[in-house]
């Protein structure tokens, strides 16, 4: 029977090749594609010509972990405010590499507006949003000229709700003479295809390198994403740029997005992520990265900040002190990152666990670096604390939560401590 059974493996397929596009400002460059990890961006959603509203949320997004940020640009107060916003960010020593969005009126307001062409580290463009009619060539050939001027990377980004209409005719009436013609699904997906590597290729007979442009292909529908990237990712060795579009708002958007991106990420599709959530009327906007980061991070193909591994209750633990505990640890330990990442490299695999009774508890603090094992209903008042698989000691008493964060600060401060080379 032995001999019959296999090694049971995990992880996802192999990453597929593609070329390397660089994002940069100043020192700080991001790749995305080639063999650099998957990057987590995000967009602001302020208006972009108020200066400080939206160089205060970009700091807060790149602060969260978005390694780049996007930005709307569409008049011409957006436009002359991004030297400002640039600006204002250096005075904040916040290097994230800035994107440009642009629809309709890119080509003048990049013509128009040069330091705002200079400011921003990458442009967005969407091929159903350039023009019509004899306009269109003229005037996304302006922009890919602009972006070679600039020396700037380009995403040519499809979007099914904008898409080029002479393009979708074009495809459909192909469609009509085939002798099988293709369900209106499936033309919708080859016309999504198409205008991003038509355009991509055209973008490169304009003058623009190939390493600098990446591609999307943006829809709602996460049976469809999953197909368009599947297929586009055989056609193409352009980077991709992964996002459900209008996932929605809450848990829909969240779990929507994570399915579709997962599924891709473990196919080894994809090279840079956005997190497209409608935030709760005053909701955070960086929630967005975090959740971008989590996709990434739990299914091991990068890690951001410590993970927090918390019982998900049940009877036996009627208690809140362990929910409290669990969440109030998360939270520190992802406020204590920005700092943690430059003082002590390696925190970002550290694992807690924060269970709340007898019969998981003990097992999983032991399979974590630090954890803790809270008393459950009815159960003795002492939570014991394992380091490494070792229990190190028992908490009791009404500052449990506060002893143990100061275990792991402690644990962190010896554990990833830098190594002095004399």
């Amino acid at each position: 029977m032995e001999s019959l059974l296999s090694e049971i493996l995990s992880g996802p397929r192999q990453r597929r090749l593609s070329r390397a596009a660089s994002v940069v400002y100043g020192k700080r460059k991001v790749v995305i594609g080639g063999d650099a990890p998957v990057v987590v961006q995000s967009m602001t959603n302020t208006d972009t010509a108020d200066v400080i509203a939206t160089a205060i949320q970009i700091k807060d997004l790149a602060r969260a972990g978005s390694e780049l940020v996007r930005i709307t640009v569409n008049n011409p107060e957006a436009a002359a405010a991004v030297p400002a916003i640039r600006e204002q960010l250096d005075k904040m020593d916040v290097d994230v590499p800035l994107v440009g969005d642009f629809h309709y009126n890119g080509h003048t307001l990049l013509q128009d507006f040069p330091e705002c062409a200079q400011a921003l580290s990458k442009y967005r463009i969407n091929p159903g949003n350039v023009g019509q009619g004899a306009k269109r060539e003229s005037q996304f050939a302006q922009m890919i000229e602009l972006a070679c001027r600039y020396d700037k990377p380009v995403r040519i980004g499809v979007n099914w709700g904008s898409l080029d209409q002479t393009l979708l005719a074009r495809i459909m009436d192909e469609n009509a003479r085939r002798s099988v013609p293709w369900t209106a699904q499936s033309v919708m997906y080859e016309a999504l295809i198409t205008s991003a590597i038509e355009n991509a290729q055209r973008a490169e007979e304009l003058g623009l390198a190939g390493d600098k442009i990446i591609l999307s292909c943006k829809v709602s529908g996460v049976q469809d994403l999953i197909a368009v990237y599947r297929e586009l990712s055989t056609r193409c060795e352009y980077p991709l740029h992964l996002g459900l579009t209008e996932a929605g708002m809450g848990s829909k958007g969240i779990v929507a997005s994570t399915a579709a991106l997962s599924v891709l990420l473990q196919e080894g599709i994809g090279d840079t992520i956005r997190i497209s959530l409608t935030p709760e009327p005053g909701g955070d906007r960086c929630r967005e990265v975090i959740v971008g980061q989590e996709i990434l991070q739990t299914m091991g193909l990068r890690k951001f900040t410590p993970m927090v591994i918390a019982c998900p209750g049940c009877g036996r633990t009627t208690s809140t002190v362990f929910q409290e505990l669990a969440d109030d640890i998360q939270t520190f330990l992802r406020e204590q990152m920005p700092v943690w990442k430059k003082q002590y490299p390696g925190v970002e695999s550290m694992n807690v666990a924060v269970m709340g009774c007898i019969v998981n508890g003990p097992g999983e603090s032991k399979h974590a670096n630090i954890g803790i094992s809270l008393p459950g209903t009815g159960e003795s008042p002492a939570a014991p604390v394992f380091i490494d698989g070792v229990k190190a000691m028992t908490l009791r008493g009404d500052r449990i939560a506060e002893e143990f964060q100061a275990i792991v600060l402690n644990y962190v401060a010896k554990r990833y401590a830098p190594t002095v080379v004399e």
